[in-house]
């Protein structure tokens, strides 16, 4: 009798574990496609605001160097060339330093299963006072 009151409370513990790792592993699959879909709607915006941005870019620079083209061609051309120059090295600083931000994918599932982990833990230190109570 006592031996299938362990074996059915087994079964229940192993089925209440497959339904946690089924959970979470859910929740790591949502989370992955959320971050895909972020990923690729950012990349799509940014690169059409990089095109639209240095052909606004280049077509004043041309404007302004065909206005000065009699008097002062050369010094429009240097103040554009310096000022691109410029725009790409803070442009390639910024890429630099949010390549090196910590991503936070999966940062709810893990912290779910930290969560997971503690409340075991709970669990297993409070089965064993209960043991040593009924002792």
């Amino acid at each position: 009798m006592a031996s299938a009151r362990l074996l059915s409370s087994l079964r229940a513990f192993v089925a209440t574990g497959v339904a946690i790792l089924a959970t979470r592993l859910a929740l790591l699959r949502v989370e992955a496609e959320e971050e895909i879909w972020r990923l690729s709607s950012l990349l799509l915006w940014s690169v059409t605001a990089l095109i639209a941005s240095l052909f606004g870019l280049l077509f004043f620079a041309l404007l302004i160097t065909v206005l000065l083209w009699e008097s002062q061609r050369l010094l429009a051309l240097s103040v554009f060339t310096v000022l691109f120059w410029s725009l790409a090295a803070l442009a390639f600083a910024q890429a630099r330093r949010r390549a090196r931000q910590e991503s936070r994918l999966f940062a709810a599932s893990l912290s779910e299963l930290k969560r997971d982990a503690e409340a075991l833990a709970g669990d297993h230190a409070q089965n064993g006072e209960d043991a040593r109570a009924r002792t």
